[in-house]
């Protein structure tokens, strides 16, 4: 591939992503924050709901490696990576309008919501597979490999983080569109419903792959390709199972224990959480940016060393102020010092884990070329599934972990009395003004241990999962820079062998 591809390659590849991780953050972060904060729902219906999320959630993972491997057989003059993308993500635009712009309640929803829920597992899923499997097409080269990953992953993060910021501060509080958290939703999901493909647009239209698999014969769809795949890849089956053991516990703060957290322990304000997570993510775009100078100056596992201290230096600072401060007891230039210090805490822990993700991310892409080295074929969109597959698998458990530590703890009592009166709102029995109130009145029986359970679930436990797949990747993960080149470069001369 030529240098002036190349450098457009990196330029629209990396914006396509945009949109589609505001899709992902709305459903993924927010959608069970939407169901708690609008609906009503008894113990027995928010089961309900989880188990949906969860059954879907582990279809899903499950029909990605099966996507990956229809995308292996497809052969179009688009290529076989950009259909899928157009298909998946305007199927998805419809979903998600139509998952947060209904007025059902009660077990009506809760059917509703298993039907669109296992639809966008679908959709998603299409366009998900497709836009990542075709890192490998644009560059097999290690450093132009990192500069890709790395920055399609600070634009994913641009994409997310503006979702994480905007999403709250418009739907939450005071400034909530409409005056209500369900109105504000149902305009914020037709927005990103237009935007994700628009953004998309770039690749469909910027983007050229290398197409060598054009002369490849078609696999077929086989289940047993699938499975020898990732079984015949012991690498892969390494890197797989410690990038799981990560995203549970980098998923936890997002599912919604973070922001539900954050309004019992200082106020029904969206535009806390949305700063909140700024700082917390804000630092990670350092990181995105300058990876690939860091990469070629220091290895993967060194790195990993220094960003799990930084991680667990967060995770002090989160947890000390919350046994040793009561919000708004102490002040500092106008603001709550235990919110600040926990911020802080959250911005160095993310800067940590999202480091992690990255580095991941790199190293289950890398496994293609060790898949060729050992069995002759590339096989990248059955490879390339196995990310969100992962993704989507932790995800389901942090669900569990979320819904878990709110029956628990005992909060969904207050969050039923916050939909009730955001639903009033919505219909208009009561005015915005009256609701904060009631709001305001009502968090103030919220007891110290249950603010402090949400807490614990949201820092203890992801350092935990940190610190175990760090351990595992030192040990088992064997494709660190120098044998990822050696294996590079066997292919290369393979390659050549095979021409002359």
């Amino acid at each position: 591939m030529d240098e002036k591809t190349k450098r457009r390659n990196l330029i629209m590849f990396p914006l396509g992503t945009v949109g589609r991780d505001m899709v992902y953050s709305l459903v993924t972060n927010f959608l069970l924050t939407f169901v708690l904060f609008t609906r009503s729902l008894t113990a027995a219906q928010l089961s309900a709901i989880t188990a949906i999320m969860v059954g879907a959630r582990i279809f899903d993972a499950l029909n990605d490696p099966i996507m990956g491997n229809i995308i292996e057989r497809t052969r179009t003059k688009w290529g076989k990576f950009k259909p899928w993308i157009l298909i998946g993500m305007f199927s998805t635009s419809a979903v998600i309008y139509a998952a947060f712009n209904t007025g059902l309640q009660g077990w009506s929803f809760v059917w509703f919501f298993g039907v669109i829920y296992f639809l966008y597992s679908i959709t998603y899923t299409m366009g998900d597979i497709s836009y990542w499997g075709m890192i490998p097409a644009l560059s097999s080269d290690g450093d132009a490999r990192n500069t890709f990953t790395a920055r399609t992953t600070l634009f994913a993060g641009i994409g997310g983080t503006a979702a994480s910021i905007f999403i709250p501060m418009l739907t939450t509080g005071a400034n909530a569109i409409g005056g209500s958290t369900s109105i504000a939703y149902g305009r914020i999901a037709l927005a990103i419903a237009f935007l994700a493909p628009a953004f998309l647009c770039f690749v469909l239209f910027g983007v050229k792959e290398n197409r060598a698999y054009n002369d490849e014969p078609v696999p077929p769809v086989s289940f047993k390709k699938i499975w020898s795949t990732i079984t015949g890849n012991d690498q892969l089956l390494w890197i797989a199972l410690i990038f799981l053991v990560h995203e549970i516990g980098n998923g936890v703060v997002m599912s919604g224990i973070g922001s539900t957290y954050i309004y019992f322990e200082f106020g029904y304000e969206g535009g806390l959480y949305s700063l909140f997570t700024t700082v917390g993510m804000s630092v990670t775009a350092l990181l995105m940016i300058f990876y690939p100078a860091i990469s070629r100056k220091l290895p993967r596992k060194r790195l990993m060393g220094v960003l799990m201290k930084v991680a667990l230096a967060g995770y002090v600072l989160m947890i000390g102020p919350a046994l040793a401060l009561r919000a708004g007891t102490v002040m500092l230039g106008g603001m709550d010092l235990k919110f600040l210090l926990i911020t802080i805490g959250y911005m160095l822990a993310n800067f940590g884990q999202y480091g992690f993700y990255l580095i991941l991310m790199i190293s289950v892409i890398n496994t293609v070329e060790y898949n060729e080295y050992l069995h002759g074929t590339r096989d990248e969109g059955i490879i390339t599934s196995l990310r969100p597959f992962l993704t989507k698998l932790a995800s389901a458990l942090t669900v569990v972990i979320a819904s878990g530590t709110y029956l628990l703890t005992g909060v969904t009592h207050y969050t039923n009395e916050i939909s009730t009166l955001e639903n009033a709102a919505a219909s208009g029995s009561i005015t915005e003004a009256e609701k904060l109130s009631a709001i305001h009145e009502l968090l103030r029986g919220v007891s110290h241990g249950q603010s402090l359970g949400l807490l614990l679930v949201m820092t203890v436990l992801p350092c935990a999962l940190m610190v175990a797949s760090y351990f595992m990747y030192l040990r088992r993960y064997k494709l660190d820079e120098p044998e990822y080149d050696r294996i590079c470069e066997e292919l290369s001369a393979r390659r050549a062998q095979k021409k002359a």
